[in-house]
C-alpha cells in the first residue's frame, strides 16, 4: 500500500507525524497508543468511548523470557482519544486462538467471555473487551473497528451491499459486506471466514454496526482507515445532490422561534423533571444546523420512531428518542408542556411493551423507561443522563445517527428495494429489519439483546455507587469566598453539578476553577448574581437551566455587614442592609420557584442567618435585625414552597478564615475593640486567626468555626439526608450558650 500524503484526503486529514513515530518505534505498545489517539481525536472516524484498535507483536513471556506472541487491544470501556499505555489488554494470541476450539456455539458465546481473563498476558490488567476475539481471529498486525458516520450510512442502507460494490469499483477497493450479528464470539468467527473466503480484501463492512480496516504496519493501518473513511465520505456526498430532494423530505415545519434561548428555558425544566421520575437527570441541548434540520423535517418523527442502527449509538440514545411535535408558529410553551405529558406516557408504555415480548426468566430487570434523547421541532435535540458529560455525549451520539440517516437516505434508489435485505445473516430475519427511505434501523429483538445483554448488565452492576450529589445541580450564591465557596467546593467533590454566582465574577470563577478539579469543566459553571438587583438573579438562574436543564437546591451564603461611614444616614445603611440581606432572599426564593415548580421535583433552598440573630449587641443592630428577620422568612418560606421544596437555614458564630466579609481593616478594628494585641507586620491570615481564636473562647466547644464546619451543614440541608427537615436553622456555632435558640 502507498503511503498517503496530507493532499490524498478530502476531509480527513492525515496526522501522523513521522518523527513522533519514530521516538515510540522501540515500543509497540506506545505505538499503538498514537495511533489509537490521532483516531480517536476526529469525531468523525469514531465516538467518544466508542471503536477499537489493536496489534499483534512479540514480547519475552515473563515466567520464560522466551518470545511470545501477543496481541494488545483496547481495554473495555476505554476511549480511543484519551487511552494510555495502561489502557490496552495485552493477551496471549494462541490462548485466544485455542479458544475456538471451546466455542460450543452462538447460543453459548457469552461463557467465552469468562475466559479471556485467563488469556492475560504478564501482569496486564486492563478488561479485555467483548471485540477480543474479533481481532485476535483477523490475520493482520494491526487492526481498526471503527463507528464513523459515513461508514455506518452504507452499513445501515438496505441497498448497503449494492451500494458497497459500487463503492469498491469506483476506488479500487476490497471491502467485504457482512450481515449483521451481536458483538461478541460467534461475530469473530463470522469475520474471520469472511476475510478467509475473499483473499486480498482490505476492509470489511459489519451490517448495521461499522468498519475494519488492517494494515502490515501501525502506519499503514492509520493511512488505511482514514483514506476508507474519506472515501466513503465522498461517495455519500456525491449521491446527495442526485436525489434532488432536501434532506429528510424537506422541512415539515418552517416557523421559528422568535426567542429560541427563551423557548429552552421554559421547556427544559418542565422536560427534566418529566423524565426523572425514576431517577434524576442532567440536560443537554443542541440547537445546530444538523439538529434544526432534522428536527424540522417531514421524516423526523417516522425516523424516530425506528430508532438507531449501530450498537455504540442505540447503547446511548436508547432504543429510539422521543419525538414532540410543535409548531411554534402557532402553539405557546403549555402546549408543548401538555404534550410532553402525553408522548411521555406513550413512550414509557411502549417500552415496557418493547421489554415484556423478548425478556425471559434470566434477563435483568426493566430498566428507567424514559428516553434519553428528547427531539422537539424548532428547538433541536435534548439529551439526557447521569451527568452533564453523558448528557452531551448521548446528543452528539444522536446527531451521529442523523448523519447515519441522512447518508443512508442520500443512497436511496428510485427501483424498489429488495426484499431481504442485507442486513439479515438468515432469509426469515428479514422481517425482524424496519426500514424508512433505504435506512434500515436495529431490529427490536436484536437491540434487547444488546441493551440487556448479561454483559451489559455486569458492566453496569461494577460501576461504582453514584456520591451524593450525584444527579444535582446546586446553585451557591456568595459562592466566591467563605462559606459559599467551601460549600462550592464541597459539591463539587460529593458527585454534584454546581454553578457559583458571586457578586465579584472574577472571585466566581476563581472558585469555580477549583470546583471543577474536583469533579469536571462541564460540572462547573460560574455567574456574576448582585443580590440587589433581580435582573441578575433571574440572569443566574436562566443560566443554570440553560446549561444543565434545572436545578434541584439553591444556597445563598452572601450578605453585607455594615461598616459605613459615620455621616451616613441610619435609613441609608438599614435600607440596604435589609435589602440585601433579607429582601434578595425571598427574591431569590421567588425566581427559584418558578424552575422548581416546573420540574415538580423534590428540591431544597438553603439560607444563612447568624448567632447574631439571637444574640443582641450593640453596633450592629441593622445587620442583626436582618439576620433575625432571614429566621422567620426560612419559616414563612417553608410553608409557602412546601411540600416540594424544603427551606431552612444554617446559622453560624462569627466565620472569620477566608470571608469576604472580613477584610484586614475590620480585623484590625475589632482586635483593638477587644484590646487584643497584635503585631500590625503580620499577615491579614495571621491576624485572622488571632481573632478566631479568640472569638473561640467564647464557645462551649473553643474551637474556631470554619466554612468547612458550615459547608458540611450546608450540604445536609441541601440533600436528601435531611428530606423531613423544612423550617429549621441550624446553629453552627461552637456551642455559643447566649445563641441557644429560645
Amino acid at each position: 500500500m502507498s503511503d498517503l500524503s496530507a493532499n490524498d484526503t478530502l476531509f480527513i486529514r492525515n496526522l501522523w507525524d513521522e518523527r513522533q513515530a519514530a521516538r515510540l518505534s522501540a515500543s509497540p505498545l506506545d505505538l499503538l497508543r498514537y495511533r489509537s489517539n490521532l483516531l480517536g481525536d476526529d469525531l468523525r472516524i469514531t465516538n467518544v468511548g466508542g471503536g477499537n484498535t489493536s496489534s499483534k507483536f512479540e514480547l519475552p513471556d515473563p515466567l520464560t523470557g522466551q518470545p511470545q506472541r501477543v496481541m494488545a487491544v483496547k481495554g473495555s470501556g476505554g476511549d480511543l482519544r484519551s487511552i494510555a499505555a495502561s489502557g490496552f489488554a495485552v493477551l496471549y494470541l494462541d490462548k485466544l486462538e485455542a479458544l475456538i476450539a471451546r466455542y460450543r456455539g452462538e447460543a453459548y458465546e457469552d461463557e467465552m467471555v469468562a475466559l479471556y481473563p485467563l488469556c492475560a498476558f504478564g501482569e496486564s490488567r486492563a478488561a479485555a473487551s467483548i471485540d477480543t476475539p474479533l481481532h485476535a481471529f483477523l490475520p493482520f498486525p494491526h487492526v481498526d473497528h471503527l463507528h464513523p458516520d459515513w461508514a455506518i450510512a452504507l452499513a445501515a442502507s438496505a441497498n448497503g451491499a449494492a451500494k458497497l460494490e459500487e463503492f469498491n469499483r469506483k476506488y479500487g477497493r476490497r471491502i467485504v459486506w457482512v450481515p449483521w450479528q451481536r458483538p461478541g464470539f460467534e461475530l469473530a468467527l463470522m469475520v474471520r471466514k469472511a476475510v478467509e473466503e475473499a483473499p486480498g480484501c482490505d476492509g470489511i463492512i459489519l451490517g448495521g454496526h461499522g468498519l475494519f480496516t488492517w494494515g502490515g504496519t501501525q502506519r499503514e493501518c492509520y493511512q488505511n482507515s482514514i483514506r476508507t473513511i474519506d472515501q466513503m465520505g465522498a461517495f455519500i456526498q456525491e449521491h446527495e445532490p442526485r436525489t434532488n430532494r432536501p434532506a429528510f423530505g424537506g422541512a415539515a415545519v418552517t416557523g421559528v422561534v422568535a426567542d429560541r434561548e427563551s423557548a429552552i428555558a421554559a421547556i427544559f425544566p418542565y422536560l427534566r423533571g418529566a423524565l426523572s421520575s425514576h431517577r434524576r437527570v442532567i440536560g443537554h441541548v443542541d440547537t445546530s444546523e444538523d439538529a434544526l434540520t432534522f428536527a424540522n423535517s417531514r421524516w423526523a418523527e417516522p425516523l424516530c420512531a425506528l430508532g438507531t442502527s449501530c450498537p455504540d449509538h442505540f447503547l446511548r440514545t436508547r432504543i429510539s428518542p422521543m419525538f414532540v411535535p410543535w409548531d411554534a408558529a402557532t402553539e405557546d410553551v403549555a402546549a408543548i408542556r401538555q404534550r410532553i405529558d402525553g408522548r411521555l406516557v406513550r413512550y414509557r408504555e411502549d417500552y415496557a411493551k418493547y421489554y415484556r415480548s423478548f425478556a425471559d426468566a434470566g434477563s435483568p430487570a426493566l430498566r428507567d423507561s424514559h428516553p434519553s434523547v428528547v427531539v422537539i421541532p424548532a428547538i433541536g435535540l435534548f439529551g439526557f443522563g447521569k451527568d452533564k458529560g453523558e448528557a452531551r455525549i448521548t446528543t452528539e451520539f444522536f446527531v451521529n445517527a442523523i448523519h447515519v440517516m441522512a447518508g443512508a437516505t442520500a443512497l436511496e434508489e428510485d427501483r424498489e428495494p429488495d426484499a431481504v435485505v442485507p442486513q439479515a445473516r438468515h432469509p426469515e430475519q428479514a422481517g425482524e429489519f424496519r426500514t424508512f427511505h433505504n435506512y434500515v434501523a436495529l431490529p427490536r429483538r436484536e437491540a434487547f439483546r444488546v441493551e440487556y445483554w448479561a454483559l451489559e448488565e455486569a458492566k453496569l452492576q461494577r460501576m461504582p455507587p453514584e456520591k451524593e450529589f450525584s444527579r444535582r445541580v446546586v446553585i451557591v450564591v456568595g459562592g466566591g469566598s467563605g462559606i459559599g465557596k467551601e460549600t462550592a467546593l464541597q459539591i463539587a467533590k460529593r458527585g454534584g453539578h454546581v454553578v457559583v454566582a458571586d457578586a465579584n465574577s472574577a472571585a466566581a470563577q476563581e472558585s469555580a476553577a477549583e470546583a471543577a478539579t474536583l469533579s469536571s469543566e462541564e460540572m462547573v459553571q460560574s455567574a456574576a448574581l448582585d443580590l440587589a438587583a433581580r435582573e441578575t438573579i433571574a440572569a443566574a438562574l436562566r443560566r443554570a437551566v440553560l446549561q444543565f436543564g434545572g436545578f434541584d437546591a439553591v444556597v445563598n451564603t452572601a450578605a453585607i455587614y455594615p461598616t459605613p461611614d459615620p455621616s451616613t444616614p441610619a435609613e441609608a445603611v438599614w435600607s440596604r442592609t435589609l435589602g440585601i440581606n433579607v429582601t434578595a432572599n425571598f427574591v431569590l426564593a421567588q425566581e427559584a420557584a418558578e424552575v422548581l415548580r416546573a420540574q415538580n421535583l423534590p428540591a431544597s433552598i438553603v439560607l444563612t442567618s447568624s448567632a447574631n440573630a439571637i444574640v443582641p449587641k450593640s453596633g450592629s443592630e441593622a445587620y442583626d435585625v436582618s439576620k433575625a428577620a432571614i429566621n422567620h422568612l426560612v419559616r414563612e418560606l417553608a410553608i409557602g414552597l412546601g411540600p416540594l421544596v424544603r427551606v431552612n437555614a444554617v446559622a453560624p458564630a462569627t466565620v472569620i478564615a477566608g470571608s469576604a466579609m472580613f477584610p484586614r481593616e475590620r480585623v484590625i478594628a475589632a482586635l483593638k475593640k477587644y484590646r487584643i494585641a497584635f503585631d500590625d507586620s503580620v499577615s491579614t491570615d495571621d491576624l485572622r486567626n488571632t481573632l478566631a481564636g479568640f472569638y473561640a473562647q467564647r464557645t462551649i466547644t473553643r474551637r474556631p468555626i470554619l466554612p468547612i464546619d458550615n459547608a458540611n451543614a450546608i450540604c445536609w440541608l441541601a440533600g436528601d439526608l435531611s428530606a423531613k427537615t423544612t423550617g429549621h436553622i441550624i446553629p453552627v456555632d461552637g456551642g455559643l450558650p447566649e445563641a441557644f435558640l429560645r
